[in-house]
């Protein structure tokens, strides 16, 4: 029988399929480019949605060199997500494990600036659920403007977190 307890991905060890469901949620919705290239916000990316110190601009990437960097930021991003908001229902990590690996950890760990934040410390899943779309908007050229793709991105989690 489930128990509440062996439902949710616990302690601080996330497991290889945790990694696994994020990385297989959050490929699709990044593409892959093997060549880096900027992002609307202006953020050197690779592969599937890698960024970082590592990316070499101009160097093309091959499959094993994507795949390494998809479940290296994945398992970043729920180890995050468990620091910040701990015990969640694995559909509840792998969204907000994609909200974190797609924009960063302000969503789950601030609770002065983030409202979802917030509710997941206070236990309010759906409402923290619900909170997604509104994390659609980045910075371009120095404004924060919603962006469709990350509109469509956020109801995705929105639809995981509440199933």
């Amino acid at each position: 029988m489930m128990t509440p307890q062996n439902k949710r991905i616990g302690g601080a060890a996330i497991t290889a399929a945790a990694v696994a469901a994020l990385a297989a949620f959050a490929g699709p919705l990044e593409g892959t480019r093997y060549t880096p290239y900027y992002d609307p916000p202006g953020i050197l990316t690779v592969c599937k949605g890698h960024t970082g110190v590592d990316v070499i601009k101009g160097k093309r990437y091959s499959d094993a060199e994507c795949e390494k960097f998809i479940l290296e930021d994945a398992r970043e991003a729920l180890e995050i997500v468990e620091r910040c908001a701990p015990g969640l229902p694995p559909n509840v990590m792998i969204a907000f494990g994609d909200a974190v690996f797609n924009m960063g950890s302000k969503i789950v760990c601030d609770t002065e600036h983030s409202t979802a934040a917030r509710l997941l410390k206070s236990g309010d899943i759906e409402g923290a659920c619900n909170q997604l779309p509104r994390w659609n908007r980045a910075n371009v050229a120095g404004v924060m403007v919603p962006l469709p793709g990350l509109t469509k991105r956020r109801e995705k989690e929105r639809l995981l977190c509440l199933s």
